[in-house]
């Protein structure tokens, strides 16, 4: 295990995790001791109106993936026109790889609560829901118990601190399943319905949930307006990058002397990760990783020194995510690792649409007869003109996310089929798996 250098320690920001490791970090009064709701006051003294513009100036994108500007988004609301407006958080974090919300959750519920109730002013809501993923039953137990404690102290209700603000806000456990992190799926689930991505437009800032105007935010971006508030957009932007602005959560998992949940801000390198999480276990050396889920472009070791923020890691071919950073060695098999992330988005499709209900079921099972070495050449080219069929032809991101780890794997490890192709590399599944396989 290497030691980190002082400089690349310097990169470490707890702004998001400050109070993760105080004792008895989700309970009200530690919270209150570390500034808790201490924004919501100043928040509540401002102008809505105001308090968009200010998440606007600060820069802050969102944290679940897409990196949309949250100030503008909040700002596509229409006022005045007598509907009742939303705020939606989405914790149904599912992405494999993905650990951020519910460390966040878990540890510090209540700036995810004080968050919601300031974004609730700003877009005039008077109810807020968070959606959680049904297996987070830990997580979310501490959100309802944040929830009542808020409630009993003013922060939550009728009349909030005085200001004449009321809101209601519910902790909602879904179902596990991981189509419902799509937002309009997750609206769907929220109403009783099946959970399954709506056609757009019309979009939820005008018909959202119950068809009226509604606000779907990821936990980590809801989670840092208490900060914004508090410390003011100069102060949010001195961290990150010009463009990708203020602190983020990176989940590091795989082949690492530490894995876990390390907070710098946007822009540093997976070369600097590595070295916070004390380098790669012994005997293994980097081959492949992903910047932000399974769901984004595999990179490799040429890209170690990519900065990961929006850009950046747009500019080398993939998508920064949710910075789940899942890191993988020379005694990692890359054709193996997508055939195992397929497995999950064909059991995770809705089946609504054809493409993505029959391209990844389709695709898992050449993947099965390559590593059951009866694969052919023909066989990549298959792969390839599938995932040409599903990328943009999907109702949703899931298909295209699916087509990610296939696309970027035989761009750069092509080779690593072709050996199981012709018998190089012994087989990794047996032939068992071809015959009546689901």
């Amino acid at each position: 295990m290497t030691t980190p250098r002082p400089e690349t320690l310097a990169k470490l920001t707890p702004v998001l995790t400050k109070r993760w490791l105080s004792p008895d970090a989700w309970r009200l009064g530690t919270y209150e001791k570390l500034d808790g709701y201490a924004a919501l006051r100043k928040a509540l003294k401002a102008h809505p109106d105001d308090l968009i513009q200010l998440i606007k100036d600060s820069g802050l994108r969102g944290r679940g993936g897409a990196g949309f500007p949250t100030g503008l988004k909040w700002g596509f609301i229409p006022q005045g026109d007598g509907k009742p407006h939303y705020l939606v958080v989405n914790a149904d974090e599912g992405e494999p790889g993905t650990c951020k919300d519910l460390p966040l959750m878990t540890h510090d519920p209540h700036s995810l609560v004080e968050g919601v109730i300031i974004a609730s002013y700003a877009i005039r809501a008077s109810r807020a829901y968070i959606y959680i993923r049904g297996e987070a039953v830990h997580a979310a137990r501490r959100l309802r118990n944040a929830v009542n404690e808020a409630k009993a102290k003013g922060y939550l209700g009728q009349n909030i601190l005085g200001s004449g603000f009321d809101l209601e806000l519910v902790v909602h456990s879904g179902a596990g399943a991981y189509i419902c992190g799509e937002e309009t799926a997750l609206l769907d689930s929220l109403e009783g319905f099946r959970g399954q991505p709506r056609l757009r437009p019309p979009f939820p800032a005008t018909h959202g949930l119950y068809a009226s105007p509604t606000v779907v935010n990821n936990v980590g971006t809801i989670a840092s307006v208490p900060y914004i508030v508090l410390g003011g957009a100069d102060w949010w932007k001195s961290m990150g990058t010009e463009k990708s602005a203020g602190p983020m959560i990176y989940s590091l998992s795989g082949r690492i002397a530490n894995p876990g949940q390390y907070e710098c801000g946007l822009g540093i390198t997976l070369r600097e990760l590595i070295e916070l999480a004390g380098g790669m276990q012994p005997g293994h050396n980097l081959k492949f990783w992903t910047p932000g889920g399974s769901s984004t472009p595999l990179l490799t070791a040429e890209h170690l020194d990519v900065p990961l923020d929006f850009e950046g890691v747009a500019a080398a071919g993939s998508i920064l995510g949710t910075t789940a950073t899942q890191i993988f060695s020379d005694q990692d098999c890359p054709v193996y690792a997508t055939y195992r992330w397929l497995e999950f988005y064909h059991h995770e499709s809705c089946g609504k649409c054809t493409p993505c209900r029959e391209g990844n079921y389709w695709m898992v099972r050449v993947y099965r007869r390559i590593l059951a070495g009866q694969g052919t050449q023909a066989d990549l080219d298959t792969l390839l003109d599938t995932c040409d069929n599903i990328l943009g032809r999907s109702f949703c991101g899931l298909g295209d996310g699916a087509t990610s780890p296939v696309t970027s794997s035989l761009k750069y490890f092509k080779q690593d089929y072709l050996d199981y192709i012709e018998g190089r590399t012994a087989p990794k599944l047996s032939e068992k798996t071809l015959v009546g396989a689901h």
